[in-house]
């Protein structure tokens, strides 16, 4: 389908292209009437304003796009703010589209920044499927993954070392004095979810303790409560004593759950969230979690979308950083609670 103009919307209401340009720029120059009927046009057509295209000379519109796949999630909050901090410094604004984990709604983020102009893309995909930013490929603005690896290796990215930071969570754990972990997460289709899952599996399998995976649907607060009613109906026997959750919403649902029904945590199950985002040492049992330095990766996103618009790099190296454990008490008392 051909992309909508302004000399479409301004056919389909039948005023000249100025009188559009007017609604839309300088609404005090027309009727209210006009405007209404335009707003309306523009709504029903699906015309998306080339924002950039007053600025087509210079060849620069001024602005970044970041699809993000959970704003709600305290950790992509973080990286957002490195991302926009950065560009603001440079001059730069920020375009910011929510995919709430739908592969279809971040496709039509990355087509509306296309149809933007916009200078340059971060995205945190929903999954490994990176086909939609095949829109750039003729344009071909500088695009950098963020908390995300392309396997292509076509695009660069900031990441994190996931299977190292699962390893970290499973390792804390044993030295606590767990014997039976388990790993509560999902969906696999998610890369840092599986990494994270397959760092945490190969540490507790090298030292012969037991381990149980527990699948879920997007990690949430709701999800983890969730898990945690079914971990304190479970038998004493069969129960877990140790759980990685690799989100820190989902762990700290699951600490909530087990709390309200009266299941010790550390005493009886200890928890290891992932992110380290401020409520989890905030929770009434401070929570232990594998941090990743959001705003530091969003930042250095930023950055390096930015080296590549002003010609300072040819080509961008992706960066991975490293996980950090970060212990409190929802860990601290296993070894030496009774059994």
């Amino acid at each position: 389908m051909a992309e909508v103009g302004i000399r479409d919307v301004a056919a389909y209401v039948g005023v000249s292209i100025a009188t559009v340009s007017n609604a839309l720029h300088r609404p005090y120059r027309v009727s209210k009437e006009t405007v209404a009927r335009v707003m309306q046009a523009i709504d029903e057509l699906g015309y998306v304003p080339n924002v950039a295209a007053r600025q087509l000379r210079a060849g620069r519109s001024g602005v970044l796009g970041m699809a993000v796949h959970n704003l709600v999630n305290p950790f992509f909050s973080q990286v957002v703010l490195g991302v926009e901090e950065v560009a603001e410094r440079s001059g730069y604004s920020l375009i910011v589209g929510n995919s709430y984990a739908s592969r279809e709604r971040e496709v039509r983020y990355l087509e509306l920044f296309e149809r933007l102009r916009l200078d340059g893309i971060l995205i945190a995909p929903v999954g490994d499927d990176l086909s939609g930013l095949d829109l750039f490929s003729r344009r071909r603005p500088p695009v950098v993954l963020v908390d995300q690896e392309d396997p292509t290796g076509v695009y660069p990215s900031v990441s994190l070392d996931d299977v190292h930071g699962g390893g970290l969570a499973a390792q804390h754990l044993l030295a606590a004095g767990a014997r039976h972990i388990a790993f509560v997460g999902g969906p696999l289709q998610v890369a840092q979810i599986r990494d994270r899952l397959a760092g945490c599996r190969q540490v507790v399998e090298a030292a012969g303790a037991r381990f149980t995976e527990i699948l879920t649907p997007p990690l949430t607060v709701r999800s983890g409560r969730e898990v945690g009613d079914r971990l304190a109906g479970m038998a004493e026997a069969d129960r877990p004593d140790g759980v990685f959750v690799p989100n820190d919403e989902a762990a700290l649902g699951v600490l909530q759950s087990l709390i309200s029904r009266r299941i010790s945590v550390p005493g009886e199950i200890a928890i290891v969230g992932y992110d380290d985002i401020d409520f989890a040492a905030a929770a009434i049992v401070p929570l232990t979690s594998v941090r990743q330095p959001a705003y530091e990766m969003g930042a250095r996103a930023a950055e390096m979308v930015l080296q590549a618009l002003s010609g300072e790099a040819e080509r961008l190296t992706s960066v991975r950083f490293e996980p950090e454990l970060v212990a409190r008490r929802s860990t601290h008392e296993l070894a030496a609670a009774p059994r």
